[in-house]
């Protein structure tokens, strides 16, 4: 049982809380002849692919290794420049491994924003009223499962497919929540959630589930 990550997005449609639980790590080496056949962004935070595709390795994915090692932004742990690297014929052939790209803070701020107004639509879309909105959205890699409570407070939880009982994991989020984070007389309503309890009881929920299942959550 893998559970991907937790996400709390305000009534008012704001992130206020991400945890990355177990993020796959998905990469793809591959061994390339001169010229290279992909076309690459050198960015001084890192070095992705812009143009082109092959065996797996798509736009977007990020170079983290040549012939073994590591690539710091754009420079290698020796200290020589990817790109003059990548350039010389001299070097080639090389192994260039790539790595799915990690979200930022900012990407999941704005992906949070957006599914705001998508639960919304979906809300309106209901042929019943009172709708509770988007509970379950089911990809090919993953789910993702929500609970929003009376007061308009989303809690989202994105695990891999095909399990059941994730509602009483949402409550039981939403119980850590109300025990730890609405009781800290420091927190303000609306703004982003900084407290270690509930980060350490919410990793221990998580591997507790992970370990043992959804239903011996401990009550």
């Amino acid at each position: 049982m893998i559970i991907y990550g937790v996400y709390i997005v305000s009534k008012s449609g704001g992130l206020i809380f991400n945890l990355d639980n177990n993020v796959p790590r998905i990469e793809h080496e591959k061994t390339f002849t001169y010229p290279l056949d992909l076309v690459l962004d050198y960015d001084p935070k890192k070095v992705s692919v812009a143009f082109n595709r092959k065996d797996g390795i798509n736009v977007g994915h990020v170079l983290v290794a040549v012939n073994g090692m590591a690539v710091n932004g754009a420079t290698l742990e020796d200290g020589r420049d990817v790109k003059t690297t990548l350039e010389s014929a001299d070097n080639f052939p090389i192994n260039l491994k790539f790595s799915r790209p990690k979200m930022t803070t900012n990407e999941k701020i704005f992906l949070a924003s957006m599914f705001y107004p998508l639960f919304a639509i979906a809300s309106q879309l209901s042929p019943e009223p009172k709708s509770s909105g988007i509970e379950l959205l089911e990809a090919d890699t993953f789910t993702l499962h929500c609970f929003q409570t009376l007061t308009g407070v989303k809690f989202i939880v994105i695990s891999e497919t095909g399990l059941n009982g994730m509602d009483l994991l949402l409550r039981k989020v939403y119980e850590l929540y109300s025990d730890y984070v609405l009781k800290n007389p420091f927190y303000s309503l609306e703004m982003p959630i900084r407290c270690e309890l509930f980060d350490n009881k919410l990793q221990e929920l998580l591997l507790q589930v992970e370990k043992t299942g959804i239903n011996n959550i401990d009550k």
